[in-house]
C-alpha cells in the first residue's frame, strides 16, 4: 500500500511538471507571435513612410527664387509609351524648364535610337508651342545617337549640336514582322484563324500576305514618312542641304550631318550652356521614374492581381 501511494505521488508530480512545461511553451509561443506582429507592423509603417516621403520629396518647393541657368531635359533610350522618353514624362519636364523664370535657355540632351512617331510628334509639337509661348531658345545636344524618332524631336530645336562621331539621321519609317506560313506547313500544323471582317487578320504572321495588304501597309508607311519629312523641313529650313539620300533612312556621323545641314555644329552639354546659352549653370528638369514610383506601381499591380485572383476564387452568386 505504501509503495502504491509513493507511485501515485510521483505520477501526479510528473503530470504537474508536464502541464507546467506545456503552459510555459504556449506562453512563450504567444509572446513570440505578439513580438513578430509588432515587428511586422513597424516594418510596414517604415516602408509606407519611406514611400510617402520619396513621392513627396520630388514635389517639395525650394522656396527660393531661381537664379539664371540653362535648363536641361534628357531624352534617352527608346522613345515609347510609358517609358522615360515618352511624352508622358518629357512634356511636364519641358513645361517646368521653360516656365522657370531663371531658365535662360533649354537644352535637350539626346541619346536615342528612336521609337514611336506618335510620341515623337507629341513632343515635337509641344516644343514648338512652348518656344512660341516663352520666347526662350531651345537647343538639342546629341551624345552617341539621335536617329529616327529622336531626330524627329531634335528637328524642333533652334539649333542641333553633335559630336563628330555621333550618329544622326535615319529619317524613315519601318514596319517589321515575320512570316511562318511555310514553317507551319513543314511541321504539319494547320492554322485556324476565324475573323469577322475580311481584313481583321491583316499582318497575321501565320497567314499569307496578300498584295492588297502589302500595298495598304506601304501606303500607310509612306504617309507617316511624309509627315516626318515635313517636320524636318520645317525645323531645318534653308539650312538643310537636301540630297536624294537625305530622307532615304540612311544615317550619318556628326561630321557628315553638319555638312548636310542636319546639324549646326559641334558642341557638348557644357559647351552649349557656357558658350551658346551664356548660362553656365545647369539645372536638370528631367522627369524620371524614381524607386518609390516603381515600388508603388509594382505594389499596386500585385494588389490588383491578388484582388482578381480572390474574385475568381469566390463561389458564384446564387
Amino acid at each position: 500500500m505504501e509503495n502504491e501511494v509513493t507511485l501515485d505521488a510521483k505520477t501526479i508530480h510528473w503530470e504537474r511538471e508536464a502541464i507546467e512545461k506545456l503552459l510555459l511553451a504556449d506562453v512563450r509561443e504567444r509572446r513570440a507571435a505578439r513580438r513578430w506582429r509588432i515587428v511586422k507592423s513597424v516594418i510596414w509603417m517604415l516602408l509606407f513612410g519611406a514611400l510617402v516621403w520619396a513621392l513627396a520629396s520630388d514635389q517639395l518647393p525650394t522656396g527660393a527664387p531661381s537664379t539664371p541657368h540653362t535648363a536641361l531635359v534628357s531624352i534617352k533610350g527608346e522613345i515609347a509609351d510609358q517609358g522615360e522618353a515618352s511624352a508622358e514624362y518629357v512634356l511636364p519636364a519641358l513645361r517646368s524648364a521653360l516656365e522657370d523664370s531663371g531658365s535662360k535657355a533649354l537644352v535637350l540632351l539626346i541619346n536615342s535610337p528612336g521609337g514611336s512617331p506618335v510620341q515623337a510628334g507629341l513632343i515635337n509639337d509641344e516644343i514648338r508651342r512652348l518656344r512660341a509661348k516663352h520666347g526662350k531658345p531651345i537647343y538639342a545636344v546629341v551624345e552617341e545617337t539621335c536617329a529616327s524618332a529622336a531626330y524627329y524631336i531634335a528637328s524642333a530645336a533652334d539649333q542641333i549640336y553633335v559630336d563628330k562621331a555621333s550618329i544622326v539621321g535615319s529619317i524613315g519609317v519601318l514596319m517589321d514582322g515575320f512570316g511562318f506560313v511555310d514553317t507551319l506547313g513543314k511541321l504539319g500544323v494547320e492554322r485556324r484563324l476565324l475573323t469577322a471582317g475580311q481584313n481583321k487578320g491583316f499582318l497575321d504572321p501565320f497567314s499569307p500576305q496578300t498584295e492588297e495588304h502589302r500595298r495598304y501597309a506601304q501606303k500607310m508607311l509612306d504617309q507617316i514618312h511624309q509627315q516626318f519629312i515635313s517636320v524636318v523641313k520645317q525645323g531645318r529650313g534653308d539650312r538643310l542641304k537636301e540630297t536624294p539620300e537625305t530622307f532615304s533612312g540612311l544615317f550619318w556621323t556628326g561630321e557628315q550631318s553638319i555638312r548636310l545641314g542636319l546639324a549646326d555644329g559641334y558642341g557638348s552639354l557644357d559647351s552649349v550652356a557656357r558658350d551658346v546659352a551664356k548660362a553656365e549653370k545647369l539645372v536638370d528638369y528631367t522627369n524620371k521614374e524614381n524607386i518609390a514610383e516603381r515600388f508603388a506601381k509594382r505594389f499596386g499591380a500585385a494588389v490588383g492581381q491578388g484582388a482578381v485572383s480572390a474574385l475568381r476564387s469566390m463561389p458564384p452568386l446564387r
